[in-house]
């Protein structure tokens, strides 16, 4: 099967500034209970997605393109670029933020923790 991916156009992200698209390649109940997001997300210009926490789940981001803040959990800021890897464990909180005048694109993966 071949599917296209959904767009989602998103402001003000998680309490973030300005824009954000989320491209969606597969939708949640397609992710078989083991994750809730799988998707291409592009942080347009000036813009960010907000602080805000993963409780029950972790989230890798893999930067493809362009360069962000990442604010980690305990509030240090790291530039980030292609190739390099976010990743929140469960319980964490972040945001990243794209100062720039590019689109910043990312991979992101909503990966649920293990019910005990």
């Amino acid at each position: 099967m071949i599917k296209k991916e959904r767009v989602v156009a998103a402001e003000n992200m998680r309490g973030g500034i300005g824009s954000v698209e989320v491209h969606h390649f597969l939708e949640t109940e397609e992710l078989l209970g083991h994750a809730t997001m799988f998707a291409r997300v592009i942080v347009k210009p000036h813009s960010s997605i907000g602080w805000h926490q993963h409780v029950g789940n972790t989230e890798p981001y893999c930067i493809l393109k362009g360069e962000g803040v990442f604010i980690d959990n305990d509030g240090s800021k790291t530039v980030v670029r292609p190739g390099d890897v976010c990743v929140i464990e469960v319980g964490q909180w972040h945001s990243i933020e794209n100062n720039t005048d590019e689109d910043m694109e990312m991979i992101a993966l909503v990966i649920n923790a293990p019910v005990e």
